[in-house]
């Protein structure tokens, strides 16, 4: 079961940031891993060319996601 979704993302100045998502109750590794795949392509968008998700404030890049 995992309490929280953890977003790993990167700034372009090289800052490293992990924003913290707290679920209201504990939902399966599965609910988690789509709920993060539904909220990456909510606040970023893939770009082909260079292979990386890009945050739609601008702000860097989506690295990954931790459910804990």
């Amino acid at each position: 079961m995992a309490k929280t979704l953890i977003i790993l993302v990167l700034l372009f100045d090289g800052t490293l940031i992990k924003e913290t998502l707290d679920f209201a109750k504990p939902v399966t590794i599965h609910e988690c891993m789509m709920f993060a795949d539904d909220h990456r392509t909510a606040i970023s968008t893939y770009n082909e060319k260079q292979n990386t998700w890009l945050l739609n404030d601008g702000r860097g890049t989506l690295q990954g996601f931790i459910c804990d």
